[in-house]
């Protein structure tokens, strides 16, 4: 889905321009470079956009403060995660590095548990609340990236179709067959303009 042409580059906040047209959370993170087959604008312009949309990927409860280099470390986690969907879509193997940079970041997913009283005194497991969340929250990005890159699920990673949109989705319909990030959007675009091309064709030849 295209940006406003008047739209002002580069962003000074990312935040109004997320969408969320991906299905799990990795792909809605690649997604965060907009219009990568035209102007690839950045909407990860600072810690706080990191942090806002960790918490708008409904990752963390509430916003992080952001450990220094982290940011930088979160755009990496993210061409990562998209060469190594590039990849898989071209039928190649996900590349060694981008394998690599996703097991970097998703090891501060692990979290371990604690047993605890409840307000009655009960006992409790829980889990530990992590020492750095952003750093946690990046981390199960790039868990669900490992996920989605196994046999089980790679199969179903896809770029939409339309001639004016990159974005990266995970088709979820029962035939694997969907071709747009968001078949009311996207999808209705492109059958507009095919339409439009259809009539002109015929205008043409008349």
């Amino acid at each position: 889905m295209d940006l406003p042409d008047d739209l002002v580059l580069p962003l000074q906040r990312g935040a109004p321009w997320w969408y969320w047209s991906g299905g799990r959370p990795a792909l809605n993170f690649v997604n965060t470079l907009r219009e990568r087959w035209r102007r690839q604008v950045e909407t990860l312009v600072t810690d706080e956009d990191l942090a806002a949309w960790l918490v708008a990927a409904q990752l963390l409860a509430e916003a992080p403060p952001v450990p220094a280099g982290l940011l930088e470390r979160a755009r990496e986690l993210r061409e990562g995660i998209n060469a190594g969907l590039v990849a898989v879509i071209d039928g190649e193997p996900v590349p060694e590095a981008a394998r690599a940079v996703i097991t970097r970041e998703m090891r501060h997913a692990a979290v371990p548990d604690e047993l605890i009283r409840d307000a009655v005194g009960a006992l409790a497991v829980r889990p530990v609340t992590p020492l750095e969340p952003a750093e946690y929250g990046l981390g199960l990005v790039a868990h669900d990236a490992a996920r989605m890159f196994t046999p089980a699920e790679a199969g179903r990673i896809r770029v939409c179709a339309s001639d004016t949109c990159s974005g990266r989705f995970f088709d979820r319909s029962p035939a694997a067959v969907r071709r747009y990030c968001s078949p009311t959007a996207c999808g209705n675009v492109e059958k507009a303009r095919r339409h439009r091309r259809r009539r002109r064709e015929q205008e043409q030849t008349s």
